[in-house]
């Protein structure tokens, strides 16, 4: 046996184990993305379901009230951070608002991931980017939450190179389309004040006054409530959703609206298995957040710690019984990053791994949005 012959397999172990590129990984989307609609369109023969699918409706009616400025019978049931960045995209390229909510998932979508590698590593994005349908179809189809990752996450990285009046802009700008990103801020201000920057953190402090007082005022002009997107998070009909049967506060013990929502309302036993993998998951990856490395990192970028603990205590603590469980998979979409790199230590580091969740998650997710009942009468 030649030497060549000998030292290719260990050349080849050695590439299939080693960390995708940054660049594999825009390949990566890329697939998936073709891949999904692919599905989509075999599925369903139609690119309706960016309109319809999840809370695009009522994102695209706040967009046009946006951008016609008025506000009549318009019912805002979330927070308008990207309804804003939807109108403005749709005035500045001349598009219509349901092109511009679904351009800026996926934009952002791709810094989410890119920002993930840049901050934990190329092998903790690809599973963050390829594992959870939830997230796959809100990038893919439209949603808040490829938007409000994008600014978390680029909100960290400026603060490890101490930019600290874009962080704040950046976390700031989260919090208007995610409210929990608020923990983001957090981070930063607990931070500063330890360092006794007080400075930075009077700064920090400033932009993110500022950023709530331009978008409370709107609210408080035309709608008379200027916590009016904070208070449709405890109201509890939900706007045209009425919940029959009990809701539980909006936060309470942790696990405790999980457990009993599950109890209470029933749900598909497909349903039930997705939640709790997801809902042991992030348990697990919480759990790996005591070892001695992500301890180690987590002494090196402690906002980033923090704001990852109390965003987790929020989720598991969320206590309207309808939701706590069911909609799990998409509440824990900002954490994973963290998850899964506290968890590298327990995950196949193969990239064909990668490259399998990459196919099968995108068909998964859209034969998801398309619902399995759709898919089976479509094949009838």
């Amino acid at each position: 046996m030649t030497k060549l012959q000998t030292e290719e397999p260990q050349t080849v172990s050695r590439a299939v184990h080693a960390a995708p590129t940054q660049r594999e990984l825009f390949l990566l989307l890329a697939v998936s993305f073709v891949v999904f609609w692919t599905s989509l369109f075999l599925l369903h023969k139609s690119t309706d379901l960016v309109v319809h699918s999840g809370d695009n409706a009522a994102y695209r009616d706040v967009a046009n009230a946006i951008l016609h400025w008025d506000f009549h019978d318009l019912q805002v049931q979330h927070f308008m951070g990207y309804p804003y960045l939807i109108a403005l995209v749709s005035l500045l390229f001349r598009v219509p608002t349901g092109v511009a909510l679904w351009v800026i998932a996926v934009t952002g979508c791709v810094a989410s991931v890119c920002l993930t590698a840049r901050l934990f590593g190329t092998t903790a994005a690809g599973y963050f980017a390829f594992t959870n349908v939830a997230w796959l179809q809100v990038s893919y189809l439209g949603g808040s939450e490829p938007l409000a990752v994008a600014l978390g996450l680029g909100s960290l990285l400026a603060f490890r190179r101490d930019r600290i009046v874009v962080s704040a802009l950046l976390a700031s700008l989260a919090v208007t389309v995610r409210p929990l990103m608020f923990f983001v801020l957090v981070g930063i201000g607990l931070v500063l004040l330890y360092r006794k920057q007080f400075w930075h953190f009077l700064a920090a402090l400033g932009i993110g006054l500022l950023i709530g007082i331009l978008y409370v005022l709107p609210l408080a002009r035309y709608f008379g409530d200027p916590w009016l997107t904070v208070h449709s998070y405890t109201s509890r009909d939900y706007g045209a959703a009425k919940v029959v049967g009990p809701h539980g506060h909006l936060f309470g013990w942790p696990l405790h609206g999980i457990v009993v929502g599950t109890l209470t309302y029933p749900a598909p036993w497909t349903n039930l298995v997705l939640s709790f993998f997801w809902i042991g998951l992030v348990l697990l990856g919480a759990g790996m957040m005591f070892s001695s490395n992500f301890r180690k990192y987590a002494k090196s970028y402690p906002n980033e710690a923090i704001f990852c603990g109390l965003y987790l205590f929020a989720i598991f603590s969320y206590d309207y019984l309808i939701w706590a469980r069911s909609n799990f998979i998409r509440f824990c979409i900002p954490t994973l990053p963290f998850v899964f790199f506290a968890l590298l230590p327990l995950l196949p580091k193969d990239r064909r791994v990668i490259w399998g969740l990459c196919v099968v998650s995108a068909v998964a997710a859209a034969v998801s949005a398309v619902g399995l009942k759709n898919v089976f009468a479509g094949m009838h």
